[in-house]
């Protein structure tokens, strides 16, 4: 996907910048590297959005904003991508976190039923607390990477396509500029 279809989508970084509420970021967020569109950015902004998304933890989106501008990755899609863990995807996403989780750890998943309430919750917690963060670390560990990976490789290959293309544009104007030579 060019950058300008994903520019389209963004807010305004100067806008973003004199907004009252986040006036108080204003040097964190005059950085122009944490706004731009390249490899290394996108590729360490999808690490960081896969990573913190899987993270059994509140305020997905600060954290994600706050490693993007410590990484100097690209902000916005970092933050953009923590919704991947959103409220109809987190019971999946941390149910298979934490038999992952179990499983890595060699025991048996411990949880029978579950009650979406905080009495469960507290009663639960100290059960299922060590897989659930073993298995969310590893998911977005391996999530991030994959995302990291085929960021880099799939931007690679558009530039080299990109390259070829061009150079057939130039190799069929030569031709048709070249003068003729008949015998």
């Amino acid at each position: 996907m060019p950058r300008s279809s994903f520019r389209r989508y963004l807010p305004d970084p100067q806008k973003l910048r004199e907004h009252r509420a986040l006036k108080p970021l204003g040097k964190w967020l005059q950085n122009p590297e944490i706004w731009h569109f390249h490899r290394r950015s996108v590729a360490g902004a999808a690490f960081i959005g896969f990573f913190v998304a899987f993270l059994p933890i509140p305020m997905h989106m600060l954290i994600a904003a706050a490693l993007a501008v410590a990484a100097r990755c690209n902000l916005p899609l970092a933050v953009g991508l923590v919704w991947v863990n959103n409220p109809l995807t987190m019971g999946p996403l941390y149910f298979f976190a934490y038999k992952l989780g179990a499983w890595l750890m060699d025991s048996p998943p411990m949880v029978t039923e579950v009650h979406i309430d905080f009495a469960w919750i507290r009663k639960e917690f100290d059960r299922i607390w060590w897989p659930l963060v073993l298995g969310s670390l590893v998911c977005g560990w391996v999530s991030g990477v994959t995302a990291l990976v085929l960021v880099r490789v799939g931007w690679r290959i558009r530039v080299v396509r990109q390259w070829r293309e061009r150079a057939r544009k130039r190799r069929a104007r030569a031709t048709a500029n070249a003068p003729s030579q008949e015998r």
